[in-house]
């Protein structure tokens, strides 16, 4: 009937009129229109980004944040000699957060941009790694059985780290009187084989800051005791971008003396899409100069440490734009502002008699709960993220880590876009939801596991 395929009414096409999932490559073309109305149909059925306080992940730029992503999608970050420009860009930003964490000397710095926080907590592992395997030959000693400790609590990033390098994983596990790693116990871990340990500034499961400045004061007391020099990290994922504007007090970052590293989420309280991270090191004799390559590529030669090679450069591009758009009054505003929806919400969850606070959001913008003992064997946690899904958020209910692996919690990330409006509307469902589920007469059967946590 239609001899251009164009003019064809929208969902006549072939494509919209007939199955769109291709486990194979299609023959033959299709319109650009047809294709993108095919993707973008099917993923309708995705959850609302904006109401989905599982993640940390950004989900929300302005217009011209947009617009910089759209001009810049086709930059190799890797091809530093086509694309010098970047290059700079993404040495201002390491540069910037070296400044943030009160690096000793900003001409000693050095940092590098990543995927993400993942590929950042792997890179200073293995500078980590390198350094006591290079302090060990200068000795004259064994190089084998290298182990890193860190809380239960630490991301799912650390356990690959320490799998794919052979790096023995030595977790503190969090207890009911110590729910985050402080040092107590510490000497009971390290021996002359541990190339570091890991403290969280923002850990996943409760949003919670460990003390840097007790656990280092503990190696302190270690080493003049074994003549141990351990060295720290710190994974900032989350925290990194928020202590510096709402708590630039703590001690935290470089300022204390055993902190070597430190990575964060540039897409997480960093406020750009994913993905994007950084670490950053003390000075550049922390970072070993033979994990540095020096590549010849595309013309010219050049210096990387990195997992991944060929990678996007937008990502870089829109954390700066954050840096010159925000400065240090924009993004301590946002981060506030999150975290008064933190408290606002975490406020109402612990005035419903069925719920204790574990954290109420005044580290990072984040917050669990869990229910309160005795208070009801007909429902769980589970139940009530399953009833909030229903409403449209996603909401997660997880089992902690550690001697506190059987309390189930529940957590909300509250970010950039989760105004005091949502924040009434959901506070409102989880009351009317807990109203509910107290409400039943027999058992709720068991539901399926909700949304994950670790993002």
């Amino acid at each position: 009937m239609y001899q251009d395929e164009a003019l064809q009414p929208t969902f006549t096409r072939a494509g919209e009129a007939t199955t769109a999932r291709y486990n194979v490559i299609p023959e033959g073309e299709m319109l650009p229109e047809t294709a993108y109305r095919v993707i973008r149909d099917q993923t309708m059925l995705d959850g609302n980004a904006r109401l989905n306080l599982a993640t940390f992940v950004g989900t929300w730029m302005d217009d011209y944040a947009n617009r910089l992503a759209v001009d810049s999608a086709d930059k190799n970050m890797i091809d530093k000699d086509e694309y010098p420009a970047t290059a700079a860009i993404e040495e201002c930003c390491w540069r910037i957060l070296g400044d943030l964490w009160n690096v000793p000397d900003n001409d000693d710095v050095i940092g590098t941009s990543t995927i993400g926080s993942s590929e950042a907590c792997m890179l200073g592992g293995l500078a980590l790694k390198r350094r006591w395997q290079h302090a060990r030959r200068a000795a004259g000693k064994s190089t084998e059985k290298p182990n890193l400790i860190m809380s239960s609590a630490v991301q799912v990033c650390w356990e690959k780290f320490c799998n794919y390098f052979d790096v023995e994983m030595r977790l503190i596990p969090v207890t009911a009187e110590h729910p985050l790693m402080d040092g107590t116990g510490l000497e009971d871990y390290v021996d002359e084989n541990t190339i570091g340990v890991v403290a969280i500034v923002g850990v996943t499961y409760t949003g919670a800051y460990e003390p840097v400045k007790a656990i280092a004061a503990k190696l302190d007391e270690i080493q003049e005791k074994t003549g141990l020099d351990i060295p720290m990290h710190v994974d900032g994922a989350s925290g990194a971008m928020i202590a510096p504007f709402l708590q630039p007090d703590l001690e935290w970052d470089f300022r204390v003396e055993r902190v070597q590293s430190i990575n964060t989420s540039g897409h997480k309280y960093g406020l750009v899409y994913p993905g994007v991270g950084w670490v950053v090191w003390r000075n550049a004799a922390a970072l070993p100069d033979d994990l540095v390559f020096k590549v010849s590529y595309l013309g010219g030669s050049m210096p990387t440490f990195a997992l991944n090679f060929s990678r996007p450069g937008t990502q870089v591009l829109l954390q700066y734009f954050r840096f010159l758009r925000l400065g240090r009054a924009g993004y301590t505003a946002i981060q506030q502002a999150s975290q008064d929806v933190a408290v606002y919400i975490s406020s109402g969850v612990a005035e419903l008699d069925a719920f204790e606070l574990l954290s109420d959001g005044t580290d990072i913008p984040v917050f669990a709960w869990r229910l309160t003992p005795g208070h009801t064997d007909k429902w769980t946690l589970y139940h009530l993220s399953e009833r909030l899904r229903i409403k449209g958020w996603l909401v997660p209910a997880y089992p902690l880590s550690g001697e506190l692996l059987d309390q189930t919690v529940m957590r909300i990330v509250c970010r950039n876009g989760l105004s005091r409006d949502l924040a009434e509307d959901l506070l409102k469902d989880i009351r009317s939801e807990t109203e509910f589920l107290d409400s039943l007469e027999s058992p709720m059967p068991h539901p399926g596991i909700g949304p994950s946590f670790h993002h």
